[in-house]
């Protein structure tokens, strides 16, 4: 229904270029994609832009910063070249021509040209590791080269950094197992490590130059176009075809292929697992280890895979359900099979819900959301509000005393979902408030009276948790519903919806389709008690030591972030279960005597010195003794990692069932779930529910 409103004026604004016949031998792919991403933000964008100097100053400082970070490529002559484009962008993007555009594109394509053999020459013999200099490797306060000269010294103090990496990685292995006094150990001496230090170098480079050869110019310009949405905001972004095809995927945990995880060494491509259930698993003939050589469409002629970057042999390899794929491979034997498997849809399990028993003085039911998903594209897929509600039958099943929800580094997903997903804590009642660039405000409110789980409820937040994962959280914050634990959320309190460019192009540019699509901020989200989650977040009611608490992260640190703001509150009725002021002091008091969150606190003190200290020493001796400094610190955190003492956890019995017959799963899932004996922000969560009265 949203493109109703945009179409016309999409098609407006095309057609206002030229005539049909000259638009259609003046205008190119790029044009044309800049043309209908720029008419979908002036019409659809929460808060459009002015597109004048001042635009056109923040579009090139924020293009020069993501074209060269590190300052690698570009001398400050070529960054004064460009300098005289800083203000007249905005002319440009105006009148669809693109002179920045493209002189930006040929110099950063010549200068990593010329940069291609800097790795073999420099590695090319022992590096001098007695010399007191040091490397810095923040961005921000690196500065551009005045010339070749100084930028290669600038490459042999990164490679010196890279080296030095792997070699006292090479030298305490040695080191510890020399202390071994059980095993008789036979040294390299130091120059075979350096050696081989300098040859795993070269090799990372020389992939890095494979990786950075591959960006097309269509990657370039979707950069550029990138640059020109983020200043409208961060979330606002252009997605070419294949990676709009990656978002979907990420977003319903499902792809259309074979099922099988790949990894590439020495330029040939292994299978490194087989995905249960899948069409490889059901198969049956392809195993973990074995070699892709040669993949072939149905019964045409196979395309040798050796030597290709693995995303090209993965889009060989995948394809539309229902079809077939033929796999030459080679087995550990050194056999050669091909290996015939027909396409099927392949779901994702990490990337859903999922549950345990924690067994904490009561039992305690523990579900993990990683994401709001929802499969946009088929019907009868996975969502994840009716995944919740089957994961909190199984636990009610087994008689659970309080439910612990896992959103921490849950990023978001379907604002739909999280608004089912809300409505099965509640009766019914408003769970957020959306508005629109008009000001016209919608109320999303859960219309279903019965609830699926009404005992007391704690969510679980951390700084990666964002978009939907607060507004779930503030809605059950605001409505008193739940005790929110953690450290404070991401701060992203926008909504974004897709535009498919190809529907507005005129058909005149058939031959240029795909054209991708263009994700806008259209919209902004309120909790119901009329405050904004943008830039603030969500703060929890029991907050828990965190390692970034002196890191700025979150939504506030990304370039062009919109303001917080607030609206009138919503009809809601607040419950009455909670008894916040002592489930606050009995936490903090724990807090307070666990020697677990003391080292967490030390931790993030030390996460901020690292932070701060961006330089490293190159001499030998220095750089050594630095790392292992870091690494004795490091040492004090391994209790962090250790089962907690009375804390056990336990799959479902559904799940046991399950899974018994598939000696695979049953084994990964046993891992995730032991592991959750060690996570003392769970623990701590288990011991405010036994607060709950």
């Amino acid at each position: 229904m949203r493109y109703s409103i945009i179409k016309p004026f999409l098609l407006a604004t095309v057609v206002s270029l030229s005539s049909f016949t000259i638009i259609k031998f003046t205008l190119n792919r790029n044009q044309v994609v800049l043309d209908l991403v720029m008419a979908g933000l002036g019409q659809t964008h929460y808060c459009p832009l002015k597109v004048d100097d001042a635009f056109s100053e923040k579009a090139f400082n924020l293009y020069l910063k993501n074209l060269d970070r590190n300052k690698i490529f570009l001398l400050q002559s070529d960054v004064d070249e460009l300098s005289k484009y800083r203000r007249n962008i905005d002319d440009q993007v105006n009148n669809s021509t693109f002179e920045f555009y493209n002189a930006s594109y040929d110099m950063i394509t010549k200068r990593i040209k010329e940069k291609e053999t800097w790795s073999r020459e420099l590695l090319a013999k022992p590096l001098d590791y007695s010399v007191d200099e040091e490397y810095e490797t923040d961005d921000k306060k690196m500065k551009y080269a005045s010339d070749n000269d100084e930028l290669k010294k600038t490459w042999a103090r990164m490679l010196k950094y890279q080296v030095l990496v792997r070699l006292d990685d090479a030298l305490t292995n040695q080191e510890k197992a020399q202390a071994k006094k059980d095993t008789v150990f036979t040294p390299k001496p130091f120059d075979s490590l350096e050696v081989d230090a300098r040859r795993k170098t070269l090799k990372a480079n020389e992939d890095w130059f494979k990786r950075l050869n591959k960006i097309t110019e269509k990657d370039r310009f979707a950069a550029y176009v990138n640059t020109i949405t983020s200043l409208y905001d961060p979330h606002t972004e252009y997605f070419a075809p294949k990676e709009k095809k990656k978002f979907d995927q990420s977003m319903s945990g499902q792809f259309e292929g074979i099922g099988a995880r790949l990894q590439q060494k020495d330029g040939f491509i292994r299978v490194s697992e087989i995905i249960v259930g899948s069409p490889s698993f059901k198969q049956g003939e392809l195993k973990a280890g074995d070699e892709i050589h040669k993949v072939a469409q149905g019964a045409g002629e196979p395309v040798d895979v050796t030597n290709m970057d693995m995303d090209d042999a993965i889009d060989l390899i995948k394809g539309k359900k229902g079809t077939e794929v033929r796999l030459t491979v080679k087995k550990p034997d050194g056999s050669f099979k091909v290996i015939p498997i027909v396409r099927d849809v392949v779901e994702i399990e990490e990337t859903y819900a999922k549950s345990a028993i924690l067994d904490n003085k009561k039992k305690i039911g523990y579900i993990y959301l990683p994401m709001f998903y929802a499969d946009f594209t088929k019907n009868g897929a996975h969502q994840c509000a009716a995944d919740m509600r089957k994961e909190i039958e199984k636990l009610k099943k087994q008689h659970v005393e309080g439910i612990i929800v896992d959103l921490r580094d849950n990023g978001g997903g379907s604002l739909q979902e999280v608004v089912e997903m809300a409505g099965l804590f509640i009766p019914k009642g408003p769970i957020v408030q959306v508005k629109n660039r008009t000001g016209a405000i919608n109320t999303l409110s859960d219309n279903n009276s019965d609830v699926t789980w009404d005992g007391p409820l704690a969510i679980m937040v951390n700084h990666g948790s964002a978009s939907a994962s607060e507004i779930l959280a503030a809605a059950m914050q605001d409505y008193k519903r739940g005790v929110i634990i953690g450290t404070p959320t991401f701060g992203k309190g926008t909504v974004q919806s897709f535009l498919d460019l190809d529907q507005y192009a005129l058909p005149q540019f058939d031959s240029e389709k795909p054209l991708g699509s263009v994700k806008v901020t259209m919209q902004k989200f309120y909790r119901v008690n009329g405050g904004a989650t943008q830039l603030k977040g969500v703060t929890p009611d029991v907050v828990l030591p965190d390692p970034y608490a002196y890191i700025d992260i979150g939504e506030k640190e990304l370039d062009y972030p919109m303001p917080w703001d607030e609206i009138n509150k919503a009809d809601y009725k607040e419950f009455t279960t909670y008894n916040y002021s002592l489930l606050k002091k009995n936490s903090s008091e724990r807090v307070k005597n666990s020697s677990t969150f003391k080292l967490i606190d030390a931790e993030s003190k030390e996460l901020k010195a690292k932070k701060d200290d961006t330089k490293y020493n190159l001499k030998l001796e220095k750089f050594r003794a630095e790392q292992k400094e870091w690494r004795d610190q490091n040492k004090k955190y391994d209790e962090l990692k250790q089962d907690i003492k009375g804390f056990t956890a336990v799959m479902p019995d559904s799940d046991q069932e399950a899974t018994k017959s598939d000696t695979t799963k049953y084994n990964r899932e046993v891992k995730w779930v032991k592991n959750l004996q060690k996570d003392s922000y769970i623990f701590e969560a288990t011991n405010v529910i036994n607060d709950i009265k």
